[in-house]
């Protein structure tokens, strides 16, 4: 019988060859990119959905098609390895991909794990969508691609990251994605440390009636949690309601919405509170989950703003000791409320926390990247075209104080390495202050113009990634390595 690795001569990529119900599927090699081929029976109806050139190949039909959003969608409906599914409470990792050709390394990382970590390869906040000129369904299908190639026969789910209206959840739900990470940050009330018991009081009067203090049946109780005690007193309740109050409205009616409009889409809720100023104590994670428990919001996991700082790209800033101290009561509360996953957000390259994270949230643990995978991106560029880094780091210098607006960072510009002193580009990825400003000013680096028709950096900088694939993916594999090995331990 014909197939398409032994019997045509087509440049296949050998992982990525499927066999599905007497239709193979692959990716190929060509001039203009790799494309899609699909060689099928010639009484199968497989090929319909599909776009590209038919020809007749001996006893079947062979398809040949770029890789295109129709494909990509038929490929998630005959391929049911290819389709993003709910993770549960498995420990897992959210791998975001800023270029949308990042995924293959992140394959090869996690297989190396052996089963141990489930992988989220479409990963994108509408915020990073937003910079990088992307859109929901461009993040689904660039991840499909990458796993195809690959030939990733695991579970893999899909994150809808940082959601704050709902017009993200529909985008994001016509796309496919299954996890959905509601961020009521902006609703979150930080300005709280003058306010005497009086003006709580009169501020969490003035929240939804559903939030009011006697609904809550909260005051006044304490919980013996492991060995942890703590008094829910007035001023303690209310400073959390205060705080998370009209936070916790938003939630409510941002998972409503989802599902009504979801209907017999599978989904899972994440809810995020780590972009806020303060931590999160204690008592206010106990004050969120009674509340979005008694409100009707079921969740998977949820990100607390915890102790120390959670800058982008670098390791944690703070005490390990402390930070372990207030994750261990977290985690806690988590399994008491649930058990649901803690998230890591802001969780790239935060190596000195994650065997405390792994140890204390005994596998419900989910940790959360993005820009790293862009910064592996950059130590790549940076080992092979000297020039073109030097050209990224001296506009991103100029377009940092203007990027790092939305950003909890501490990079100073007068801390970087000067430009007429490098003479390690690679090692510039290394060095925490032109770490971070390289991380917040990849929106600019990969949509600034020189004229309405010309990219400054955008095509130079995917043509030499996509001419040196295997060193970028090696970079990726061996960079995510260290961020899954405290998770997949045998301990």
């Amino acid at each position: 019988m014909t197939s398409l690795l032994t019997s045509t001569n087509l440049a296949l990529y050998p992982k990525s060859i499927v066999n599905y119900q007497d239709v193979e599927y692959g990716l190929v090699h060509s001039q203009s990119g790799s494309q899609l081929v699909v060689l099928a029976p010639h009484y199968s109806t497989a090929l319909e959905g599909f776009e590209g050139e038919i020809s007749e190949f001996n006893d079947r039909t062979l398809l040949v098609g770029p890789q295109s959003a129709l494909n990509a969608s038929s490929l998630r409906t005959h391929l049911p390895c290819l389709q993003p599914r709910l993770l549960g409470l498995n420990t897992s990792i959210g791998m975001g991909d800023r270029l949308g050709i990042a995924t293959p390394g992140h394959v090869r990382a996690v297989s190396e794990a052996k089963g141990r970590i489930a992988p989220i390869f479409a990963q994108q906040s509408i915020r990073e969508m937003t910079r990088t000129g992307r859109n929901p369904q461009q993040v689904m299908d660039d991840a499909t691609w990458g796993v195809f190639e690959e030939g990733w026969q695991g579970a893999i789910g899909a994150d809808a990251d940082h959601l704050k209206t709902t017009d993200d959840i529909d985008a994001c739900l016509a796309a496919g994605f299954t996890l959905f990470t509601i961020d009521p940050g902006d609703y979150v009330e930080n300005n709280l440390q003058s306010d005497g018991l009086n003006t709580l009081i009169e501020k969490a009067e003035r929240l939804s009636a559903n939030l009011q203090l006697k609904k809550t049946d909260l005051l006044g109780k304490t919980f013996d949690i492991e060995g942890i005690r703590l008094v829910l007193d007035e001023p303690t309740i209310l400073k959390a309601m205060v705080k998370y109050g009209k936070a916790i409205d938003h939630v409510v009616t941002m998972n409503e919405h989802l599902r009504q409009v979801a209907k017999n889409h599978p989904f899972e809720v994440e809810i995020s509170m780590d972009e806020t100023e303060l931590p999160t104590s204690p008592a206010e994670h106990i004050y969120i989950a009674n509340e979005l428990q008694r409100l009707g919001v079921t969740w998977i996991s949820f990100a607390p703003r915890f102790v120390g700082r959670f800058e982008k790209g670098v390791d944690y800033i703070g005490d390990v000791c402390a930070f372990e101290a207030d994750l261990a009561i977290h985690a806690a509360i988590a399994r008491l409320f649930g058990p649901y996953k803690l998230s890591l957000h802001s969780g790239s390259d935060k190596f000195s926390i994650y065997p405390v994270f792994a140890e204390n949230t005994q596998g419900f643990s989910h940790i959360k990247t993005a820009g790293t995978s862009y910064l592996e991106a950059l130590r790549t560029i940076a080992a092979t075209d000297p020039d073109l880094i030097r050209e990224i780091y001296s506009f991103a210098l100029e377009r940092f104080e203007t990027d790092k607006q939305s950003y909890f960072i501490s990079a100073q510009i007068i801390k970087a390495p000067k430009l007429d002193r490098i003479s390690d580009w690679p090692g510039l990825l290394d060095q925490f202050d032109a770490r971070e400003i390289l991380h917040v000013t990849f929106g600019s680096v990969l949509t600034e113009k020189v004229d309405v028709a010309k990219w400054l950096f955008y095509d130079r900088f995917m043509d030499i990634l996509r001419s040196n694939r295997e060193l970028y993916y090696r970079n990726l594999e061996n960079h995510f390595g260290r961020h899954l090995a405290p998770f997949s331990s045998d301990k």
